[in-house]
């Protein structure tokens, strides 16, 4: 539900772009949409529309041969990155380009993966962070790019860049997260919960933090940090790589969960400590360690102000974000490196909650803050503590401090990069997408998303772009982008290939929530060729982002706050609405909806409350008890369930459940750690209880990210077609 898994030129409307938006109609690219008559649709009426959802499973979302995770050498003559060798394999290897001759080298790589061997942390690691494929998914390299870590089946690496070879070091099994210290003499990481720190020359495996109590450990983010704020790292080295800033996590107060597999009856069930909303938290505190195992306590007021949101170390000293448990403030504090005392450095602080924007708040070599600030309806750069960035132009995150390079939206569809200099902001990308970036120097590296297309330019120089292997779609998106009622809630109407005329039943199919969005400038994105998927079984698939969703600031994203469903649900009903003014074809008297996550709690809601409307729904993961997610997210929304039940009770659907009186299909990972499974057998029981008629599909083994893909949404379309009564098509 969290991080579901989690943008111009100019804000609103864009009818002078043929790409953009144009208010209650659409225009777009005649390669976008194609023709029936054409000749490349031609081409594609004659392969299988199962062919595409084949190839989105086997490829991962067009992911696989991507190049992703790079990192620049100080002169922006190198680069290295993670990419598979090809687009339907998922064992991931660390490359090398020389940007002087555009040669590649392959520096490590690993053909047979690893996921039969990972550790149970790096496990967690990887589902949190929903990383998928396998070999080589993370590295570390110090500054000069020498030398990069990572860890593999457990095992830790070394990669000498210059002779372009990986030995193992020597450490303890399990080898989870791996960092070299920035003057790359040393790496730490952790291995059975303890900190562990070895030299690079395969010195002593010294044993930095042990692990003082069975549910303890050290250097590792506890369930809320990864899943609800983005925060995977638990330990920051020192400049000078002598000490470290390490968390130490406490999962003894946090309720007990047992995940087993009913599949398996004679498998022993897993423990997991999850804070469900109301309950305790994990404790972290922060330790200041040197090398010779001595430690420091960082002093805070952790009693009002016990989450760690981010930490760091840099040349002025270590440092850490801190937030309330209600959100409302997020306290910046600078760190004594002797004593660990703290010191209240700013604050920030919203009568709703305060948004964790990635990679703030932090530090320029200068020792000047960069952190962001929501002034009216418009969320704001800050370079110390003064707006740098426009009304109107949305800031999503910072990937760059020196210089200082962010992405932002001024279109809420589109994510650009830009960058902050003595004499202002100046906008990297233009095309329309969701583009990424990072500099060196005069090293300009920029990616956009979906495809992946990552190119190097540098001054007086003919760009690179870094070779792709990825598998390019056989099938194209008959995608509509409009822009639908008052509001302008941004949406794609996906259309069958062959459809001229006539009614088509509508599949709604949001995400809904605060986490992600699904109408993007993307071309590529996975979720919109799922939809087409389905649009090639004779629906018309409606795609919208409404209340609550990203990239349209501060104001628009608090509107869930106190009701995660109502104006959520208004809005996706304005845009069927909408949508149906211009495309009469679009049949309302047959309207089905689904969604995963966040969205297949919507889907269930949509029935429940508004079965006027919606006729079926597929509910896939969904919360269907709000006191059932963890404590960071919903209390974010919903605040403490001692203090306002009242909104618990009014957003849970078990509570709805004798409203059902249309066909509902639940579906569920039985494994599913972040949205667990109670949550959909709870409803099943109840609205048996109630006599109201439904379906389960129980996915054995499988987590938040779903089983089999393929047979799954055929599963799903075989229950839509008899809930709406259609012939296959």
């Amino acid at each position: 539900m969290g991080q579901a898994a989690r943008g111009g030129s100019r804000a609103g409307e864009r009818a002078d772009d043929s790409e953009g938006f144009v208010s209650g109609a659409f225009a777009t690219s005649p390669a976008e949409t194609g023709s029936p008559r054409s000749g490349g649709w031609s081409m594609m009426w004659g392969m299988s529309a199962t062919s595409l959802l084949d190839q989105l499973v086997r490829t991962r979302g067009f992911t696989l041969g991507s190049p992703r995770d790079f990192s620049l050498s100080p002169d922006g003559s190198r680069l290295l990155f993670l990419r598979s060798p090809g687009g339907d394999d998922p064992h991931t290897c660390l490359w090398e380009l020389d940007l002087s001759t555009g040669e590649e080298r392959l520096l490590a790589g690993s053909p047979e993966g690893d996921d039969g061997s990972l550790p149970d942390e790096e496990r967690v690691r990887r589902e949190r962070a929903r990383i998928s494929g396998s070999g080589i998914v993370e590295y570390h390299a110090e500054t000069e790019l020498k030398r990069a870590v990572f860890a593999l089946s457990g095992e830790l690496w070394l990669v000498d860049i210059g002779a372009a070879s990986a030995t193992v070091l020597p450490g303890a099994a399990g080898a989870v997260d791996p960092r070299l210290d920035p003057t790359g003499r040393r790496v730490a990481y952790v291995a059975d919960g303890a900190l562990r720190v070895v030299g690079c020359d395969g010195g002593t495996d010294l044993v930095l933090a042990e692990p003082d109590g069975p549910e303890v450990a050290f250097g590792l983010a506890e369930h809320v940090a990864m899943e609800s704020m983005d925060r995977l790292r638990g330990f920051w080295w020192s400049p000078d790589g002598e000490r470290l800033l390490v968390a130490r996590v406490d999962d003894s107060p946090v309720n007990v969960w047992w995940i087993g597999d009913p599949g398996d009856p004679g498998a022993e069930p897993t423990a997991v400590r999850y804070p469900i909303a109301g309950t305790a938290n994990a404790d972290v505190t922060l330790w200041l360690y040197s090398l010779d195992g001595s430690r420091t306590p960082v002093d805070w007021d952790r009693r009002s102000y016990e989450y760690v949101v981010t930490a760091g170390w840099d040349g002025h000293g270590p440092f850490a974000a801190v937030q309330s448990r209600d959100q409302r403030t997020v306290r910046l504090l600078g760190i004594d490196e002797v004593d660990g005392t703290t010191a209240v450095l700013d604050e920030r602080h919203d009568e709703c909650w305060v948004e964790l924007v990635a990679g703030l708040p932090t530090r320029t070599a200068e020792g000047v803050w960069i952190w962001h600030r929501d002034v009216g309806d418009t969320r704001h750069l800050t370079v110390g503590g003064e707006i740098v960035t426009p009304p109107g132009l949305q800031l999503r995150a910072l990937v760059g401090v020196d210089p200082v390079l962010f992405q932002a939206s001024a279109e809420p569809t589109e994510v650009h990069l830009y960058r902050h200099t003595a004499d202002g902001i100046e906008q990297l990308t233009g095309e329309p997408g969701v583009h990424n970036g990072l500099s060196s120097g005069q090293t300009l590296l920029t990616r956009s998303r979906y495809p992946d297309v990552a190119t190097v330019t540098r001054p007086g120089r003919p760009p690179i772009v870094v070779a792709s292997h990825a598998e390019r779609p056989a099938f194209p998106l008959r995608r509509i982008r409009l822009s639908l009622g008052p509001r302008a809630l941004r949406s794609h109407l996906f259309l069958p290939s062959r459809h001229d005329s006539g009614p088509l039943p509508v599949l709604m199919s949001p995400y809904g929530g605060t986490a992600m969005q699904m109408v993007t400038a993307a071309d590529h994105f996975p979720p919109s060729f799922v939809a087409q998927w389905f649009a090639e079984q004779g629906f018309a698939v409606l795609v919208v982002d409404g209340s609550g969703t990203p990239g349209r600031g501060p104001a628009w994203e608090k509107e869930v706050h106190g009701d995660v469903y109502t104006s959520v649900l208004d809005d996706q009903i304005a845009g069927l609405t909408g949508a149906a003014a211009l495309h009469p074809e679009l049949d309302l008297t047959r309207v089905a909806i689904r969604g995963w996550s966040y969205g297949g709690s919507l889907a269930a809601y949509a029935v429940l409350h508004r079965p006027d409307v919606f006729h079926a729904a597929v509910a896939g993961a969904p919360v269907t008890d709000e006191r059932l997610y963890d404590t960071h997210w919903q209390e974010r929304f919903l605040g403490h369930p001692d203090e306002y039940p009242e909104r618990y009770d009014a957003n849970s659907l078990v509570l709805a459940a004798a409203k059902l009186t249309r066909p509902l299909l639940l579906i569920h990972g039985l494994a599913d750690d972040n949205v667990y499974p109670v949550n959909t057998l709870r409803l099943s029981s109840a609205l048996l209880a109630a006599g109201r008629p439904h379906e389960v599909l129980p996915l054995s083994g499988a987590t938040h990210r779903g089983g089999s893909q393929e047979n799954m949404l055929q599963h799903e379309l075989d229950f839509l077609r008899r809930s709406l009564d259609l012939q296959a098509p």
